[in-house]
């Protein structure tokens, strides 16, 4: 395959790197060895050319004046910004010495390794690094912070990430957003739905925000915060009272379908109105669309599952396809991801044998518990692909542990983040366009490639580089550290467990680009949960200790403040990514804090006032945004916007930092705050 380095002006194919859900197929436009314009691919079969503003103005990112060229050591206080430039040579000696005297002091346990997805690069995120640190033998991270919880729920009914094929939802006739902002979050989706809707189809939205997908529904739901297991229970009852259930189907295809037709005569629709703000008569509206309507999709998002019941709420929701069958009609069915159909060969990419010995876990959502810990403390971070000092609950909490001085961090990242000014070094990252690396959608069923477009940014390294440059400093001889990229690749997508890869290797993907995951219809194959079907009852669930039926459990009430606060996502930033760009701070304006009217007018607040959100765990600063959009109660900020002067829009410093149900999630969205006019 050409070398598109060496190609100094031209278009290249390549693929969006962001943590969405859609991995655009794309084309970069290169001029005297620079890119200066980025397009979607209209030759991808999913995307279609269609990309989003983020990745449209990724080009001022990659060429951001404020992006790091070389590596940095701290010669200020932790926090105040001041460092210095240094080689690499240095940086490396440095870390190699400082971890080699606290291992001998204290243990290889006493590192911590925080990463996440800031890369969805497969070599980038999980591949060098996991044998590098298993080398070490360092503590090890839960990486929970996103769909731990809603995937394991999931895998309790279905057995795995198996859901709908998105393509063949061209035909589905009924879709059902269900806690997701897919135009922020899964714009594909809704383009797919809306070509639906020109042959008749409906779009429902159920949500605690009317954000711009829930304008473009047909018909709107505002729910209560942490009670979508409620409602879909209430459907349930409805469904099999008024005999709108697929009775051959569940015979077939599932366990405990006679078990759950008598749990949820519980959930009339009266008890679930109470509990979800949904009225009675739109509850029974809304089973009858349901049962009536086929193929009918439900798109699960992942706003259900940041509840301390996300686990069993979207083991809960996952449950009604198989209640009207529509698992086997083509466009019926749902969607919390597919990744399992395109499962690589982890254990060959990350290496676990080169653990001599279990270490600890650290859950990412209590890295601020973890870090004020006095007992066998974290002496040190190397944080890659993450920016905790924003991105987790508790943040105060983090911060506060961050600033630790007997804190060795090092940050391996593209800019001086929010955690990177509390490093001691700062080491500059290659963008996802500097890099080889194969990617796998956990929407769509394609596995793509990326061959390096351009030169690495001034002394910027990869991750898979900067691992095997450690490896060599410590004097590790397993060759396994020094694989190449290359290498890592035809070791990942070497799986005959996996079926769907049949025919997938190094070679073929470099030719096509990207390449479909084969796959019968789903309910042609035995499923991945111990009876091979899907499990409305789950004994597995009753031995940890759970309801082996769906159920609801009112979420935690930390506090007696009136509102529920949900921190959703923006359209301009993903996550902390594009925060900190002026273009995306620019298209996104101001953060802003949603309330009802009736709300509003008892704080004598007005819309564009600013107003103080605050709890036991800290206060930020917003925009009121006043209106209808979220129902009395609830408020709803969106965005992680990064530090700027005189702000104070930290959001995450009111989050807790409990745990989900299952999976080790997290519970971004089951604080409650106060609200007042500044």
């Amino acid at each position: 395959m050409q070398d598109f380095i060496n190609e100094m002006d031209g278009v290249f194919p390549s693929v969006c790197s962001l943590d969405c859900p859609d991995q655009c197929g794309l084309l970069v436009h290169k001029k005297d060895g620079k890119i200066v314009k980025i397009d979607g691919d209209p030759a991808h079969p999913v995307t279609k050319g269609n990309i989003c503003n983020k990745v449209r103005h990724m080009t001022e990112r990659i060429y951001d004046e404020k992006r790091l060229q070389y590596p940095l050591k701290r010669v200020g206080k932790k926090g105040e910004g001041k460092f210095e430039r240094i080689s690499w040579e240095e940086a490396i000696e440095t870390i190699h010495l400082r971890w080699v005297e606290l291992i001998e002091k204290e243990g290889p346990e006493a590192i911590l390794p925080y990463s996440f997805y800031g890369n969805m690069g497969k070599l980038n995120s999980e591949g060098l690094d996991r044998r590098f640190f298993h080398r070490l033998g360092t503590s090890r991270l839960a990486r929970t912070i996103c769909n731990s919880a809603g995937s394991t729920g999931y895998r309790y009914t279905m057995g795995g990430g198996f859901g709908t094929d998105p393509e063949e939802t061209i035909d589905t006739k009924l879709f059902i957003f269900w806690g997701v902002n897919a135009v922020s979050t899964n714009m594909h989706q809704v383009a797919l739905a809306q070509k639906a809707r020109k042959n008749g189809a409906k779009i429902v939205v159920i949500d605690v925000h009317k954000n711009q997908t829930g304008r473009l529904a047909d018909w709107f739901i505002p729910i209560l915060p942490g009670t979508d297991s409620a409602l879909a229970l209430g459907l349930m009852h409805i469904l099999f009272a008024e005999n709108m259930v697929d009775e051959s189907f569940l015979e077939t295809y599932t366990v405990g379908s006679e078990e759950l037709r008598e749990h949820v005569k519980q959930y009339d629709p009266r008890t679930v109105s109470e509990i979800c703000g949904v009225p009675v008569e739109d509850i029974y509206k809304l089973a009858r669309m349901y049962g009536a309507t086929s193929p009918s999709f439900i798109r699960i998002g992942n706003g259900m599952q940041h509840h301390d019941n996300g686990g069993m709420c979207i083991r809960t929701v996952a449950c009604l396809p198989a209640l009207t069958g529509q698992w086997s009609v083509k466009g019926g069915g749902a969607i919390k991801s597919n990744s399992s159909f395109l499962d690589h060969n982890s254990e060959a990419l990350e290496r676990p044998d080169l653990l001599e010995k279990e270490t600890r876990i650290i859950n990412m959502n209590l890295i601020g518990k973890a870090l004020l810990e006095k007992e066998n403390p974290i002496r040190s971070m190397f944080v890659y692909n993450c920016n905790p000092a924003l991105v987790t609950p508790e943040v105060n909490k983090v911060r506060q542990g961050l600033a630790r001085e007997d804190l060795f961090l090092v940050v391996h990242d593209l800019f001086l983040t929010e955690t990177a000014m509390y490093a001691d070094l700062v080491l500059p990252a290659t963008s996802s366009f500097e890099n080889e690396d194969f990617y796998t959608s956990y929407w769509h069923h394609y596995t793509q490639i990326q061959k390096p477009v351009i030169e690495a940014y001034g002394e910027s390294k990869s991750n898979t580089d900067v691992f095997r440059i450690l490896a060599n400093a410590f004097g590790f001889e397993e060759e396994c550290l020094y694989d190449s990229d290359v290498d890592l690749i035809r070791q990942a997508l070497d799986y005959p467990e996996n079926p769907h890869l049949d025919g997938l290797n190094y070679e073929t993907l470099s030719e096509k680009q990207y390449v479909k995951a084969t796959r019968k219809p789903l309910m042609e194959t035995k499923l991945q949960t111990p009876s091979g079907k899907i499990e409305l009852y789950s004994e597995t669930l009753a031995s940890v200790g759970f309801s082996p039926l769906p159920t609801y459990t009112p979420i935690v009430k930390d506090n007696e403040l009136p509102f529920l606060f949900i921190p959703a996502p923006n359209h301009n930033f993903l996550n902390s990514t594009f925060s900190n760009n002026e273009k995306h701070i620019r298209l996104e304006k101001v953060p802003r804090l949603h309330l009802n009217s009736s709300d509003a007018e008892k704080l004598a607040i007005e819309d564009g006032d600013k107003v103080r959100v605050s709890n036991e765990r800290g206060e930020c600063e917003l925009v009121a945004a006043v209106g209808e959009n979220v129902l009395p109660g609830v408020v709803v900020s969106q965005g992680l916007w990064a530090d700027l002067p005189g702000e104070k829009y930290f959001v995450n410093v009111l989050t807790p930092d409990r745990e989900a149900d299952m999976g080790g999630g997290a519970t971004f969205f089951s604080g409650r705050v106060n609200v007042e006019k500044v």
